[in-house]
């Protein structure tokens, strides 16, 4: 019940609907214990007096009440699917909200299928128990009530032998109750497991296809689906097991009081159309009694759905506002002048990835750079110096561990995300796109003014005019993750949304590495062209992306070792001269090179 307590937010603006489908319901139930009464009537008058219009009165009078509890139970329906349908949207649309503003690292560490099955199968588990669990809980709860109250005023010594098994199903379900829950959530859990394994799938065809991995690929989906297969067998058993024991109890206890009933009426001591009424009447109790193990098999589900979905919406979501700017340098270092325009700065940044322990060795060291307002810096460095690490903390999709970074002399933490990504401007190594058409994936980069003009001009930097020859040009829609273009239009699409806004900044994580030699060196001439107005930090593996700089920056054990021109470090830093040159790395210094004094840092 702590669980699903917390869906009363989304119901309370349904509560009316909701109460009075619950009222309609139990009055329907009640209705049909009326049933009972009239066939005693039936039984003891017009059946006993032998009157043939009596019975047809009394027959009327059934399927009156007949239709009277069907139209009621047809209305509690419709009372309740408009606003669970609406319960159900508003709790989807919180959810994709919430994993929208979830930081970076949240995404890194869950699996995309678990969460497709929170916003799918578990939200459509809890608008079912809404409908239906929630309310025959309440409304066959108050009909057995009603109804043992029912048998007890017309029997109570018969009415007294059917509540014999009371105690036993209490311990009985209290006992399915604990042991279902856990095999619920395992299930469910499968169940995400195994969405995550068909989506991977889907959308890695091209490398299963390419490599014939589809048998190893269906191996994994049969065992992970002969898992799920196997607690889904484990809930019926266990569903079964309690159903068996709800039947049984009961049945007995009914059987012991009809044959004491038929007893009482041989001796006189009762009518026969009162042992007609009680016995209708328990079984009319019948299936209230024996959905408790069905409606708690729901309700466990449903909490469990409910844990599942506010596991997500618990976990603390990046902060919308500006956070309180903090100077995290070493005690007595004191932080670099900033200018009006001072560029972009990174002053003792220290950085490792959230889930690392704390005495782990961090990506970044006490790294110290400044670029200059309307530089362009090169950012070179070996695999695994933590290139991409650093491009990442300037727009925050990670925060640093120590250090402060600012723009044009302000701290990136003292701007809202809105602001602050509305300054950088990003490309990805790895592009990006999405079911969308050409111009709405470019523009995605821009605010909402930018138009036709800017779409082009982005276009026209980015060397992408084969646009032009898609057949819907610019509202041409590509497939899933972009994958009807090639590598390198897809690239070239991806740089035309971060210039297309005009940033103030620009980061880019070597944003050319896809294109061929003629078609870099068209996209580089056009860069220089936007690149002279922007502070840019440009992620560089080839020398012709680091010819696009003012001056280059080497990154190397997770510390910025030495700043310069091209051929200034070409002279001075022979790490920098190997990562250049491709060629082996001499035998004295290992793969990463050798260790540079830092030097010209803040030139």
């Amino acid at each position: 019940m702590r669980s699903l307590l917390r869906l009363w937010p989304y119901v309370r603006p349904a509560r009316a609907r909701l109460v009075t489908a619950v009222f309609v319901a139990i009055v329907a139930s009640c209705v049909s214990l009326v049933i009972p009464l009239v066939l005693k009537w039936i039984v003891d008058g017009p059946v006993a007096g032998g009157d043939p219009g009596g019975v047809w009165l009394g027959a009327l009078l059934l399927l009156g009440i007949g239709v009277a509890e069907a139209l009621l139970f047809g209305f509690r329906r419709w009372l309740v699917a408009r606003p669970l349908a609406r319960v159900e949207a508003t709790l989807r649309g919180d959810l994709f909200a919430h994993i929208q503003r979830l930081p970076v690292a949240f995404h890194d560490r869950w699996a995309s299928g678990q969460l497709l099955s929170r916003g799918t199968t578990d939200l459509m588990m809890l608008r079912m128990f809404l409908a239906f669990p929630l309310t025959f809980l309440v409304v066959n709860g108050a009909t057995i009530l009603v109804g043992m109250a029912v048998l007890l005023v017309q029997e109570w010594t018969l009415g007294l032998v059917l509540l014999l098994p009371v105690l036993p199903l209490i311990a009985v379900c209290s006992l399915f109750e604990s042991r279902y829950a856990r095999v619920a959530r395992q299930a469910q859990d499968q169940a995400g497991d195994l969405t995550t394994v068909v989506e991977e799938s889907v959308l890695g065809i091209r490398i299963i296809k390419g490599f014939g991995r589809h048998r190893s690929q269906a191996r994994a989906f049969r065992e992970q689906s002969r898992r799920l297969r196997a607690t889904e067998l484990a809930k019926a058993r266990l569903l079964a097991s309690i159903w068996a024991v709800i039947v049984i109890l009961p049945e007995l206890a009914l059987g012991a009081a009809l044959v004491l009933g038929v007893v009482q009426v041989a001796d006189g001591g009762l009518s026969a159309g009162t042992l007609v009424a009680f016995l209708t009447t328990a079984l009319a109790l019948r299936w209230p009694v024996e959905s408790i193990g069905f409606l708690l098999a729901m309700c466990q589900e449903a909490a469990t759905a409910t844990r599942r979905y506010f596991e997500v919406i618990d976990t603390a979501r990046e902060s919308e506002g500006p956070d309180t700017p903090r100077d995290t340098r070493p005690a007595g270092v004191a932080p670099e002048p900033a200018g009006p325009a001072d560029g972009l700065r990174f002053s003792g940044v220290v950085f490792r990835f959230p889930d690392a322990a704390p005495d782990s060795r961090p990506v970044l060291d006490g790294v110290d750079l400044h670029i200059r307002s309307g530089e362009t810096m090169a950012l070179v460095g070996a695999t695994g110096s933590g290139k991409t690490a650093l491009t990442a903390l300037v727009p925050r999709l990670h925060e640093i561990t120590a250090g402060r970074i600012t723009l044009d002399g302000q701290d990136i933490t003292a701007l809202t995300r809105a602001e602050l990504r509305s300054r950088v401007a990003l490309a990805f190594e790895e592009p990006t796109l999405f079911s969308a058409t050409v111009g709405e994936n470019v523009l995605m980069g821009a605010d909402g003014s930018a138009g036709q003009t800017e779409l082009r001009g982005a276009l026209e930097v980015a060397q992408a005019d084969f646009v032009d020859r898609l057949p819907g040009g610019t509202a041409t829609q590509v497939g899933e993750q972009g994958l009807s273009l090639s590598g390198g239009q897809r690239q070239r699409l991806a740089l035309a949304r971060a210039v297309v806004g005009g940033p103030r900044f620009l980061v880019m994580d070597d944003p050319l590495s896809a294109l061929d030699v003629h078609t870099e060196a068209l996209v580089e001439e056009a860069l220089r062209r936007v690149l002279k107005g922007t502070t840019a930090l440009v992620v560089a593996h080839r020398p012709s992306t680091v010819l696009l700089a003012d001056r280059v920056a080497l990154l190397s054990g997770g510390r910025v070792t030495a700043v310069g021109t091209h051929q200034e470090l070409l002279r001075e830093s022979a790490e920098y001269a190997w990562l250049m040159s491709g060629a082996d790395a001499p035998s004295d210094q290992d793969a990463t090179g050798p260790a540079e004094t830092a030097k010209g840092t803040n030139r």
